[in-house]
């Protein structure tokens, strides 16, 4: 774009909206893309516009919107939407809840290029129905269309945004002990547990109280992938005591634990493991008495399908460690903990 004196303007395209304010009428009195008109130059010099910037024949660039609409283009979201380009920004929505991911590498590619800038919420982030995820626009009016190129040559082949929905789960629940087995005190985590999954779309096939009996704890556990389950949450038993035998029954099942204990507190003997695609999580007791543990960050990744590596949960150590606000405070997700 160039800029000229209205007065050498007539016949030139504006490249941006001219707003104006006068006699109330508050809003655009030219729109981008008008040609200049004579009669349009004493409108202009009345709202104290002596020059106005116009597209230059093959100069190579690109509109603010023009660019919005390509980076739009480079990063679509199955189950998500882009609104604009409003103010030379497009918008990403959530159209369903899910895990939110990011390529964070290529993140960083893209918005080293120079005027585009991509501002998204973190990776790994759990997301409701129409969620605010992603925001687009370059810095200037207009820039190089090389460097919306360059993005969009990053873009070939990589996925920068995505949404995972969460997936239908069918939940077997066994609680060992034996103080909750003979009725000596009270089961408390069966109440967490419903409360937590009323978030995602499961059911919960069942409960079972098991005393600490590793051939009950494994029967339980197996009786539940019979019936289909495919998400199973065991709790007591999890710390490193030799009588806790909550992982060896776990192992009994045939499945390969990932790791038991995780650099996040509170929430640190946590437990995951899996039995080919059936996720199993050892659930320590903090879950009962606060109101968010690793066990809640965990949930979020499990329903949308992503297979936890032992590498994922390492990377918990950065943001892993719970302000303990308590239970009227707490903001989970919008703080640090849980962020990788």
């Amino acid at each position: 774009m160039k800029k000229v004196n209205v007065e050498n303007a007539v016949g030139m395209e504006l490249c941006h909206d001219i707003t104006a304010m006068f006699d109330g009428f508050k809003g655009a009195l030219f729109k981008r893309g008008h040609v200049i008109q004579e009669s349009d130059i004493p409108r202009l010099l009345d709202i104290g516009k002596k020059t106005i910037f116009v597209w230059e024949d093959h100069a190579g660039e690109i509109h603010e919107e023009d660019a919005a609409k390509r980076m739009a283009a480079m990063t679509p979201v199955e189950q998500a939407h882009y609104t604009g380009p409003s103010e030379g920004k497009v918008l990403l929505f959530a159209e369903t809840a899910g895990m939110f991911r990011v390529d964070t590498q290529l993140l960083k590619e893209i918005n080293s290029i120079g005027d585009i800038t991509i501002a998204t919420l973190p990776d790994h982030y759990p997301v409701e129905k129409g969620a605010r995820m992603a925001s687009m626009r370059i810095v200037p009016l207009v820039t190089k269309e090389e460097q919306i190129i360059r993005a969009e040559k990053l873009c070939e082949g990589r996925k920068l945004l995505d949404l995972r929905p969460y997936q239908y789960r069918k939940i077997g629940v066994i609680i060992t002990g034996s103080e909750v087995y003979t009725g000596r005190i009270q089961d408390k985590f069966e109440p967490v547990v419903r409360q937590k999954m009323t978030k995602y779309p499961c059911e919960i096939l069942g409960v079972t109280i098991c005393d600490d009996d590793l051939d009950m704890i494994v029967a339980a556990g197996q009786a539940y992938l019979e019936q289909g389950a495919d998400f199973l949450i065991f709790t007591g038993g999890m710390s490193v005591d030799p009588d806790d035998l909550t992982p060896t029954a776990i192992r009994r099942l045939g499945a390969d634990i990932i790791s038991h204990g995780v650099p996040a507190q509170p929430g640190n003997m946590t437990l995951v493991a899996y039995l080919n695609d059936v996720a199993i999580l050892g659930v320590p007791g903090a879950a009962i008495s606060l109101p968010t543990t690793i066990f809640d960050v965990l949930l979020p990744q499990i329903f949308a399908g992503d297979k936890l590596t032992k590498e994922d949960l390492i990377k918990l150590a950065d943001g892993g460690l719970c302000q303990m606000c308590g239970s009227a405070k707490c903001h989970f997700p919008n703080c640090s903990f849980g962020r990788y």
